[in-house]
């Protein structure tokens, strides 16, 4: 088998990341950073980064601004090994201001959001996701055409519909059109614990192979009416949470398409997760920014 080829769709962005000892709370006050650097970001980009470090034949669509950062970010991309068609948008390049702390928490605020008026590579976006594999799909408005584009054309479609809590109407479409489904524990946490039950409800209500990521505790999956779970695999330093989700979906797919099981692919998720946790970028290979180093160093 050849290497696998897989389409993706959906936004990247330039973040600044910054650890503290612990997210702040909802009252003025001074806190002083740990550390904190620029990469690129987006959930696209986690994805097609992690795909082509797992040696998959990747092509992304996605939207950028007529900037500097935009650029940069194209050029991580790239340089990567992935094939990108950038549509060019009004305004900034997505950009995001992530707070974190030591154990995984996280606070995504978003600084500019670019707007896609009018596309203009829809027939070799088109051309490549019919010739891929599978189809990834992610949560954007400039993505959410190419649901009904990928059915069309008969690609299995996977959407990773990240902290859904099985009612927000933004998901329904992705929901809808998905032959696969991912989603994180986020939306079922209540401080420390969480809504197993009904989390795995959730997960049953879907009617397709789905399968929740619990941090530290593992996945979740549920196909042809059977649960199953695998556990984390141990790591001695996380660097960085960021695309530890987006690197698990990677590992996942890439093992599905070379013909694992359920359980097999869901160990070979948790294995990329632990290799993006252990890394300062999205993906473990990825030639990114490194700390402190400028988005426009040549």
């Amino acid at each position: 088998m050849g290497k696998p080829k897989v389409f993706v769709a959906g936004p990247v962005s330039w973040n600044r990341l910054v650890v503290l000892d612990r997210l702040p709370e909802a009252r003025p006050h001074t806190v002083f950073a740990d550390r904190h650097w620029m990469a690129v970001g987006g959930t696209s980009a986690g994805k097609a980064l992690n795909l082509a470090s797992l040696g998959a034949q990747v092509t992304l669509r996605t939207v950028v601004g007529d900037d500097d950062l935009g650029r940069a970010v194209l050029d991580v991309l790239e340089r990567a090994g992935v094939e990108v068609i950038a549509e060019v948008a009004d305004g900034a390049t997505e950009q995001h201001l992530n707070l974190m702390d030591p154990h995984g928490g996280r606070v995504s605020i978003y600084l500019e959001l670019p707007e896609l008026r009018d596309a203009r590579h829809d027939e070799r976006a088109f051309a490549a996701m019919a010739a891929a594999d599978a189809a990834v799909i992610d949560l954007a408005e400039h993505a959410r055409p190419l649901l009904a584009a990928a059915r069309a054309a008969g690609v299995p479609v996977w959407c990773d519909l990240h902290s859904y809590d099985g009612v927000a109407d933004f998901h329904r479409d992705f929901v809808a059109a998905a032959d696969h489904v991912f989603l994180n524990d986020d939306a079922f946490r209540d401080g420390p614990g969480r809504d197993d039950d009904g989390l795995l409800a959730l997960l049953k209500s879907l009617g397709k192979p789905a399968v929740a990521t619990l941090g530290a505790d593992g996945a979740l999956g549920v196909a042809d009416g059977a649960v199953h779970r695998v556990p984390a695999v141990p790591i001695e330093e996380i660097v960085d949470t960021n695309g530890a989700g987006d690197a698990f979906f990677s590992g996942f797919l890439v093992a599905h398409l070379a013909g694992s099981d359920m359980v097999a692919a869901m160990a070979a998720g948790a294995e990329q997760a632990t290799r993006c946790l252990a890394s300062p970028n999205l993906a473990p290979t990825t030639t990114s920014a490194d700390h402190h180093d400028s988005p426009f160093r040549t």
